[in-house]
């Protein structure tokens, strides 16, 4: 090389440059690889909802078959209804009941869901479509899922198909109360078994109620009604005048210490039961099978009158971000992909789809929780235990008869707010 060259090669201008060059390569080549890194890292999903089934275990696999993290935070009913309407910055996805959607739509608490996204929308069942799964079905009183699904055109929710959806239909099932049948004679299914039980002087200071005010209040509805204290032209949709008239009756029971307690959770219901602090209380399945995992006999009563039903809701808050949309579909995809139908069946719960959940069920689970015929084994419930012995046939019969016999669907009734004010007075009393 010769001076000259040598010269060009050191100059200041020339130093300066290679600098620049190494310092943009350096830039570029970082953000190339930055996609790949921020990959790496696991996105969050916070999920606000109930006992039922933001459980442990649920969490754990959806984090594994999706590489995902999960943050649960599960509350009683009411207190989740309240914090998601209030507060939809706090979470990315609610899971609750139907009952809760008109109070989150109006309050703008959630956001509408595109069917396109749902992968397994064509396989949900006719329930939340129509409102009955099969067409004989009684489809119920009050709030029936298929009347708050669809958004339509005006923005209101109604029964008008159309790509839009506030919630995607998951898990399901009709609840009654439980009885304990070491105290209380074990009934007959749709013949003998009555809400009214709940308001028999026979179990005073015995009993336990729901409270959940949106929940609560038809289990008592159907109980005064069955006993005659009280009629409704439609307990779907009570007017101020027969709520008056309803709680001058339970706050007559209620001064006579009739109700030993009422609970905001699952694991506190199977408490209540288990301390024998009462004999007979508002259930939810889960707590059921529980009870009968621990030896304790527990029948989940299928009431003459007919039960009361619910439908769980995944609904998108109002505040999500978009990578945190993205994760919440593959989260709600996930559910309905067959592994979590199974699961949840095994405490006593139904999926939208449930063919898909079939395949990861024995034949013995399918025949005894979806078909309603006689266990061929005994069978474990979801904390590992058993809670179906051999030969045990579940209350109520198949799915089909249990959801054509529903009387009233968990609503907030356009009194919803003098009912609120009525049921806390209730409790507080």
């Amino acid at each position: 090389m010769c001076k000259t060259e040598n010269k060009i090669a050191e100059s200041p201008s020339r130093r300066k440059a290679i600098k620049l060059a190494m310092k943009a390569t350096a830039v570029a080549g970082a953000a190339s690889i930055a996609p790949f890194a921020i990959g790496r890292e696991k996105p969050k999903l916070r999920v606000l909802g109930t006992h039922v089934t933001l459980q442990e275990e649920l969490r754990q696999r959806a984090m594994q078959d999706l590489g995902i993290e999960l943050i649960f935070e599960p509350k009683g009913s009411a207190a989740v209804l309240q914090k998601a309407s209030m507060a939809p910055q706090s979470f990315d996805l609610f899971e609750q009941w139907s009952n809760s959607i008109r109070v989150l739509w109006r309050s703008g608490a959630i956001q509408p869901l595109d069917k396109k996204r749902l992968t397994y929308w064509d396989e949900i069942n006719s329930l939340t479509k129509t409102g009955k799964v099969v067409p004989e079905a009684n489809i119920g009183a009050g709030d029936a899922p298929y009347k708050l699904l669809h958004i339509q055109k005006n923005g209101e929710l109604g029964t008008t198909h159309t790509d839009q959806v506030s919630f995607m239909p998951y898990v399901h099932n009709v609840d009654s109360y439980g009885y304990n049948t070491n105290v209380i004679k074990k009934g007959v299914p749709y013949e003998t078994e009555s809400w009214g039980w709940l308001l028999d002087p026979k179990y005073s200071g015995k009993v336990g109620v729901v409270n959940a005010p949106a929940i609560g209040i038809f289990d008592l509805a159907l109980a005064a009604q069955a006993r005659n204290l009280v009629t409704f032209e439609n307990i779907g949709s009570m007017t101020k005048a027969e709520l008056d008239k309803l709680f001058n009756v339970l706050l007559e029971f209620k001064v006579k210490k009739h109700f030993s307690g009422f609970w905001t959770s699952v694991p506190e219901s199977v408490q209540f039961m288990r301390s024998n602090r009462v004999v007979i209380e508002s259930m939810f399945s889960p707590a059921v099978s529980a009870l009968n995992g621990q030896n304790i006999p527990v029948t989940f009563a299928a009431p003459k009158e007919g039960y009361r039903g619910w439908h769980g809701v995944m609904c998108l808050s109002s505040a999500i971000s978009n990578r945190a949309k993205d994760v919440a579909y593959e989260y709600m995809n996930w559910w309905l992909s067959g592994w979590a139908g199974a699961f949840i069946a095994r405490q006593g719960y139904y999926i939208s789809n449930p063919s898909r959940s079939r395949e990861f069920l024995s034949e013995a689970e399918w025949s005894y929780w979806y078909q309603g015929l006689p266990a061929t084994e005994t069978l474990i419930g979801t904390d590992g235990k058993v809670s179906v012995q051999r030969g045990d046939v579940r209350t109520g019969g198949s799915y089909e008869k249990r959801f054509s016999n529903v009387a009233v669907w968990n609503t907030v009734m356009p009194t919803y707010d003098y009912s609120l004010q009525k049921w806390y007075e209730f409790i507080s009393a």
